[in-house]
């Protein structure tokens, strides 16, 4: 959640830093819903402490007067906490949907305005027609979308032989990669509750995105920087104990609603899928350059992989609802002839923090203050295995992996 200090101090500018992000958010009615709060609030601490005193008074004797005006006064309260109430929810649920604010450096526009920072390699070049991965994983045996779809639903994934294997010697090698990179690596649940949900700013947004195990009351986990954002919840650190900074594998679910594009066939967007997150808790003043570090972590697997890929920073409407500054990691797919994104980096300063309410003390005596977090995918592995398995294509349809897998995989 964003910072209501801020809105009250500087409306203007506040306001015209969610509406650069988010055009569509009334900022006005978020404002107006907060001023209404703090009127009620102040009512009703002002009617608790009158009825407080009354029964002081009462102690030494209950008067006429005092029986009149406690019964009005009951009436009165009862009131204002109901209107109260109201608001209160009213409120809660607009400042959910606020958006983070952004970094002044953040282009202004959507996604056609992400400006390329940093490209890395060439692209691969074939004597032949390059095929896309789904020609060449069916004719190997690798994929079978249409069992995958019988035993489950349309767009989820089998894979077989070999590329099961491919899948493991990558996971392996990106973990390797991330703790060599100063990350520890965090195994949580794959399901968690709607209160993390909220604390990692899913929810209320992006309900429609989650998978829901209704009878539990629990949902599967969108991707692991939900599980890690919430670790710490409620905590407090010293200084002395940041930066944190995390790496999990899990499995990742997502509804994905809407539809599926012909670019997007086979591996490119589905349901479930392998993923190493990073994320990192660090002091307010230390979080670019550790968006810098993160960038770098996944930008070193790409590097000994050898595939071609830029990076690009987002403008403002193309960034994470909670993300006050995102790059993206693209590679290229020779099968699709286009860039798909693998990797987003985004510092979300103290958003996520405010809502999960994780803390630091600069010295012992000193007030707790909000810690910034970030994340990062390092990497979303079916996209990643697509670029490999595109660029590494022969004319006879088999495929050449790097070097640096076959150390850590049979048969490959």
């Amino acid at each position: 959640m964003i910072n209501l200090a801020l809105l009250r101090e500087e409306p203007q500018r506040i306001t015209d830093l969610i509406k650069k992000k988010d055009p569509s958010f009334d900022v006005a009615k978020l404002i107006k819903l907060d001023e209404q709060m703090r009127v009620i609030t102040q009512a009703v601490e002002e009617l608790r402490s009158e009825k407080n005193e009354l029964a002081d008074r009462g102690k030494q004797g209950i008067t006429p007067e005092i029986r009149e005006r406690s019964i009005a006064l009951g009436k009165e309260l009862k009131e204002r906490e109901e209107e109260h109430k109201i608001v209160a929810a009213q409120f809660k649920d607009l400042y959910l949907y606020c958006p983070n604010l952004l970094f002044d450096d953040v282009p202004v526009g959507n996604k056609e305005e992400n400006v390329v920072v940093k490209e890395v390699g060439s692209k691969p070049i074939f004597n032949f027609e390059p095929k896309n991965h789904v020609e060449l994983g069916e004719a190997l045996g690798w994929f079978d979308f249409a069992a995958a779809a019988r035993m489950t639903a349309s767009n989820f994934a089998l894979y077989k032989g070999d590329c099961v294997k491919l899948l493991y010697a990558l996971e392996m090698f990106m973990l390797n990669n991330n703790m060599a990179h100063g990350y520890q690596p965090v195994l949580p649940p794959y399901l968690i509750n709607e209160k993390a949900l909220e604390g990692a700013s899913n929810f209320p947004r992006f309900k429609d995105q989650v998978y829901e195990i209704g009878a539990d009351g629990l949902y599967l986990t969108p991707t692991s920087e939900v599980n890690l954002a919430n670790l710490y919840r409620d905590t407090i650190f010293s200084t002395e104990e940041l930066p944190i900074r995390m790496t999990s594998l899990t499995s990742c679910f997502r509804r994905e609603a809407g539809g599926y594009g012909g670019s997007e066939r086979g591996l490119i967007r589905i349901h479930q899928f392998e993923k190493l997150e990073l994320f990192s808790i660090t002091r307010p003043e230390d979080s670019p350059a550790e968006q810098d570090r993160m960038i770098a972590c996944a930008e070193s697997i790409l590097k000994k992989l050898d595939v071609h890929y830029r990076i690009s920073l987002l403008a403002a409407q193309d960034c994470s609802f909670a993300s006050a500054k995102t790059y993206d990691i693209e590679i290229w797919m020779p099968g699709q002839k286009e860039y798909k994104e693998v990797s987003s980096v985004s510092n979300c300063t103290d958003y996520q923090a405010r809502r999960c309410a994780i803390r630091y003390r600069k010295d012992a005596s000193s007030k707790p203050q909000l810690v910034h977090t970030l994340n990062g995918s390092s990497l979303a592995l079916p996209r990643l295995m697509v670029a490999l398995i595109e660029a590494g294509q022969r004319a006879d349809g088999t495929i050449e992996f790097p070097d640096v897998l076959k150390s850590v995989t049979i048969g490959v």
